[in-house]
């Protein structure tokens, strides 16, 4: 007879990761158009009579579509980025878009755990062999690999929100090392928001291969380093 659990998952445990992936699935095909650097071009002048009028409405606006994108894994969060940016400035805008960004993650994060981060958890554990080992690996190591994870461009945000779920990290590690981590990117995609209104003046469009060049690239890489700090001296006193 059947339970609706199968080896430690349940259906109804799922259904919010489930819900998720299906919203992302859609949003990707529906609202690529309306995510987008073109449309938030031409409709610029729109979006800043609106703030004018009504700052408040618009950064809690601004602030629940940051949430919803990042939650949802839907297209256009360097967009989004760059829209708070553009709007608030880089002061508030980078906090909006930091904060948005780690509320967003949380929700995913949360999601993930429950449906499958206890149940992989344990089976990690249980696995023994180089699957154990790998588990205690990011354990003994958890706040250097989360700082690492959200430092490095090369990580895509919605692999940094699951992977942290599937190996049993702690909510409160989670929120402080994605909030401290994106700090650097998110100042970077504001300032790159603030002077949209140039770009657009020029017909242009935006240079998010910024975060690549060496003086912005060069301290993200430095502090990278030294997040790994505690687990090369870990390594050198073993």
């Amino acid at each position: 007879m059947a339970t609706g659990k199968t080896d430690g998952m349940s259906v109804q445990k799922m259904l919010p990761l489930i819900g998720i992936a299906v919203v992302a699935v859609i949003g990707f095909f529906t609202l690529r158009d309306y995510l987008s650097f073109e449309a938030l071009r031409d409709n610029r002048e729109a979006l800043l009579a609106w703030r004018d009028a009504n700052f408040i409405t618009a950064s809690l606006g601004f602030i629940l579509v940051y949430v919803a994108i990042v939650a949802f894994s839907l297209p256009g969060a360097a967009i989004i980025s760059l829209t708070g940016g553009f709007l608030f400035g880089l002061f508030p805008g980078a906090l909006y878009n930091i904060t948005s960004a780690t509320i967003g993650a949380v929700i995913i994060f949360q999601a993930a755990r429950f449906g499958l981060g206890d149940y992989l958890s344990r089976r990690m554990d249980n696995a023994g062999g180089m699957v154990g080992k790998i588990k205690a690996g990011l354990n003994e190591n958890e706040i250097s690999f989360l700082l690492i994870m959200r430092l490095v461009p090369a990580f895509p945000f919605f692999v940094a929100n699951l992977v942290p779920a599937l190996v049993g990290t702690k909510l409160r590690t989670f929120i402080w090392t994605t909030f401290v981590g994106i700090i650097p990117g998110g100042f970077v995609y504001t300032w790159v928001g603030t002077g949209l209104g140039e770009v657009f003046a020029r017909g242009e469009g935006p240079d998010l291969g910024i975060i690549f060049e060496p003086k912005i690239l060069g301290p993200i890489l430095a502090l990278c380093a030294l997040s790994l700090l505690p687990v090369i001296l870990k390594t050198f006193k073993k």
